[in-house]
């Protein structure tokens, strides 16, 4: 089971806390996969997905908070897509009637009924019907990706009006969602770690947000130790570099002039280098007569760096 199948698992079986939270879990469902149809001569509301735990869920929260029998039955998706769809179909047009006023999405057009394509705001004014509202909009049309490769959570809406809508609905609990066209759907998403975090929890997903938080955990450890590795990695590049360096200096002057030529404290950093060409600056200055620090050694060194530069384009005037 894919990562965002075991989240709608689990809000699958997470309710509200009470009446107004069913109802607003419900409005979701019907605004996003609801549709009115006739049945016989009166009109019938069928919720249309290929997701069997939307079916499952709304026709629980119909006989729950409404009394509502509805039946659910499968047909093919045809040629186009291999998947089962699965239709909820409420069959009396009054009880139709009465869920959808009571979700807010009842309106008329020219003597019958039609979905108004839009969230009822008196039906989400409370911080935990926002939450069940989301979370019926995750079941039915979200997706999460397995945070192991990266962060990407979405919600895939018909229209612009109810993307939109859900966008600002997300965006009330202080999470930053955004809304993008995707050939004929609205598509809201989230790609920070951190903020899909926020909803889960937001929605109730508790265990998926911790096997998540564990992901990040584990993903931010080994980016970390990656970041070190790479940067000590980096350092010591620079310093085998550098000693590479000092040693062909040292070299060159040692066969253009003679190291006895230097300086005293110069002849005796160069003569060490060449001893111990794998130490450090810090260790080689231990072993001077009079030790100096790192930083004395690196004076020095980048003195003898200067005069073999000078005796190279010295050498290269002559010829």
């Amino acid at each position: 089971m894919s990562f965002s199948s075991k989240v709608k698992h689990e809000l699958f079986e997470h309710f509200g806390n009470g009446r107004h939270c069913d109802i607003a879990e419900l409005s979701a469902f019907v605004n996003i996969c609801g549709q009115i149809a006739f049945f016989k001569d009166h009109f019938c509301l069928k919720i249309q997905t290929e997701n069997y735990l939307v079916a499952k869920k709304c026709f629980t929260l119909l006989k729950n908070t409404f009394n509502i029998n509805s039946e659910i039955f499968i047909k093919s998706g045809g040629k186009k897509r291999k998947s089962k769809v699965y239709v909820l179909l409420i069959k009396d047009a009054d009880q139709v009637e009465r869920l959808l006023r009571a979700t807010g999405i009842w309106l008329t057009e020219n003597g019958a009924p039609i979905i108004h394509n839009k969230m009822y705001p008196t039906v989400v004014s409370s911080i935990c019907c926002r939450r069940a509202y989301i979370r019926g909009a995750f079941i039915s049309v979200g997706s999460v990706n397995n945070p192991e490769k990266n962060y990407h959570l979405e919600f895939v809406l018909a229209t612009i009006e109810l993307a939109t809508q859900l966008r600002d609905l997300v965006n009330t609990f202080g999470l930053d969602s955004k809304v993008v066209a995707r050939k004929d759907h609205f598509v809201v998403y989230l790609k920070e770690g951190e903020q899909i975090v926020d909803l889960l929890n937001i929605m109730g997903a508790h265990i998926a947000l911790m096997n998540l938080e564990n992901v990040r955990i584990v993903k931010e450890m080994r980016n970390d130790i990656n970041r070190k590795v790479n940067c000590e990695t980096a350092n010591l590049n620079k310093v085998v570099l550098a000693a590479v360096k000092q040693l062909e200096d040292i070299t060159y002057i040692q066969q253009s002039i003679g190291l006895e030529k230097l300086p005293r404290q110069l002849e005796e950093v160069a003569r060490l280098r060449l001893e111990y060409p794998d130490t450090s600056l810090k260790e080689l200055g231990t072993y001077l007569a009079e030790p100096v620090g790192k930083s004395g050694v690196n004076h020095r060194l980048r003195k003898i760096s200067n005069l073999a530069e000078t005796l190279r384009e010295g050498k290269g005037e002559e010829k």
